[in-house]
């Protein structure tokens, strides 16, 4: 069966983790959070963050965005973002509509946000007819695919912090970057001054839940209670939470996340050779972008569907999972070649 290079999103769930789902289900268990599963998990996040990190666990990507930026936000409040993050372009709106705070987006050309383009809100602040940047939000990797280096992540950190601000990092495919900068998930975060982390891994081998990581505790006191209004607490917590332990264990996360990357970097490779193709952007980590004939695009996508990312350019987005093999990358270019021949 073909794979699919629309989104990791599209992969399944790893053997383990499906192993561990099904023995959770085996027998019955207190809900909302208070079993044993969740109590594992939650420890499990301390040993690798800190002790004094605090960790909830939502339903989704965008739950774990809209939650965490709420708990740390008011009404008349602004989140400086670049033009491209996800809680910009791909949430429905769902952070504005549950934080009732503003956007500030920054266009960028590669997806990442620098001090100086957040200074240029920051005359805003005391001014009443203004919402008052508070939150930088960035997201490693990016939507394009690059990757912040820990000095980038601590600039950000620093100016935050210097201007009574706090830094908010989309770790959907925190994974990813960990596995391509050979970095721990708390070197790429807590130490580089994150204040509260969305921990992504269900596109990296999990098969549904997210976490919310607070590395200051005082920030998430009112956690629990946003994340029951905010309609993110799962009864049954324990499908979410008993998928962390093999998800950690012998460092599964690296593994798959390293085999994604990798692959991604052979797709790249190989697109070169591709005639009527042209790549845009260095693989950092598991997406891999190339402009393709606009009017090739439509039915190569009926049948093997990925995701145009510029309409105007004709720019597109492959994307690879954890489950993928190499023989899948070759398949893939050879029916590429195909398609765009002639």
């Amino acid at each position: 069966m073909n794979k699919s290079f629309a989104s990791d999103n599209n992969a399944g769930i790893h053997p383990l983790i499906m192993d561990t789902i099904i023995k959770a289900n085996e027998n019955d268990f207190i809900s909302y959070g208070d079993d044993l599963y969740t109590q594992e998990a939650v420890m499990l996040f301390k040993k690798v963050f800190g002790e004094d990190a605090e960790v909830f666990f939502v339903l989704n990507g965008t739950g774990a965005n809209a939650t965490a930026l709420k708990t740390i936000i008011r009404s008349f409040e602004a989140i400086v973002c670049p033009e491209s993050a996800h809680i910009a372009v791909d949430e429905c709106g769902a952070v504005e509509n549950l934080t009732g705070a503003k956007l500030l987006t920054v266009p960028t050309s590669d997806g990442k946000l620098r001090v100086e383009q957040v200074m240029s809100f920051m005359h805003f602040q005391g001014d009443q007819h203004h919402s008052q940047p508070k939150v930088i939000s960035i997201s490693q990797s990016t939507e394009l695919g690059t990757l912040y280096s820990v000095e980038e992540i601590r600039q950000l950190a620093d100016f935050a912090h210097e201007n009574d601000m706090y830094l908010h990092m989309d770790g959907a495919r925190i994974a990813n970057a960990c596995a391509s900068m050979g970095l721990g998930f708390r070197e790429m975060s807590r130490d580089c001054g994150v204040d509260v982390l969305s921990f992504g891994s269900t596109k990296n081998g999990m098969g549904f839940g997210e976490a919310v990581v607070f590395f200051n505790p005082v920030l998430a006191k009112y956690f629990p209670f946003i994340r029951k209004q905010s309609m993110q607490l799962l009864s049954k917590l324990r499908f979410i939470t008993c998928q962390y332990k093999p998800y950690f264990e012998n460092d599964l996360w690296r593994h798959n996340a390293k085999n994604a990357n990798h692959l991604a970097q052979l797709l790249y490779d190989l697109l070169q050779d591709v005639p009527n193709l042209i790549t845009t952007r260095k693989s950092e980590v598991n997406a891999v972008f190339c402009i393709l004939p606009k009017d090739k695009i439509e039915r190569i996508q009926q049948k093997r569907f990925f995701y145009v990312w510029d309409e105007e350019s004709g720019e597109v987005r492959f994307m690879t999972s954890f489950n993928m093999t190499e023989q899948d990358i070759y398949d893939f270019v050879e029916f590429l070649k195909v398609e765009l021949a002639g």
